[in-house]
């Protein structure tokens, strides 16, 4: 894999331009040297002088331009760095987030399957059929499964009140029976007791009518 490749952000992609250029610089600096045979016992020609001066200055300006740029450069990494650290900072913390939100939804599914497992009270109830409901109160149905059961629980409900009632009106009725059935029995006791009574006054006077004949 070749650099340019490997580098895709176009700032760094312009450092490592300026940094080939400087290096283009140099190598033809030292190639310009090596043909004019440089050494310290040799005077060289004017014009080999101004041309090495030239290039020593267009090398300075690329080599000032690439530590410009190196700094931009370092600059714009430690940079990068704290972006990427602060994005990955949240990207952990979203990802915290998204398996809190994982949990309390598989909670929740468990809560709402015990729920509809849930064996309810009001399934227990001696409900009568739905079918025989539904000839009594016709107007429920086209009810869903959860008004129809409400509708039947309240006339379960309403049943049974009516029944409680009328178990009440029998009791009094009982009550009321039982009290005048004790009330005879008391009379008849004492209408025995009032004969005991008048059989033994009589008994003289049968006494008398015995002798007689």
């Amino acid at each position: 894999m070749t650099t340019d490749e490997i580098v895709q952000d176009p700032f760094l992609q312009s450092v490592l331009e300026s940094s080939a250029q400087a290096r283009q610089k140099c190598m033809e600096l030292i190639d310009l040297a090596e043909r004019s045979a440089i050494s310290s016992s040799q005077d060289l020609p004017r014009d080999t002088k101004l041309d090495l001066s030239r290039q020593q200055r267009v090398l300075n300006t690329e080599l000032a331009s690439l530590r410009d740029a190196s700094r931009e450069s370092i600059f714009e990494v430690r940079m990068t760095k704290q972006s990427t650290s602060e994005a990955r900072q949240e990207v952990d913390r979203l990802h915290l987030q998204l398996q809190n939100l994982y949990y309390e939804e598989r909670h929740l599914r468990g809560e709402i399957s015990a729920c509809e497992s849930y064996d309810h009270q009001y399934q227990q109830l001696p409900l009568i059929p739905t079918s025989d409901f539904l000839e009594i109160q016709p107007e429920h149905s086209d009810d869903d499964e959860k008004s129809l059961m409400f509708a039947r629980i309240n006339h379960e409900l309403a049943e049974r009140e009516t029944l409680e009632q009328r178990r009440q009106g029998l009791l009094k009725l009982k009550q009321g029976l039982i009290a005048d059935n004790k009330k005879r029995k008391d009379d008849l006791a004492s209408l025995d007791k009032d004969l005991e009574t008048f059989i033994d006054a009589a008994r003289p006077i049968q006494k008398i009518f015995e002798k007689q004949y």
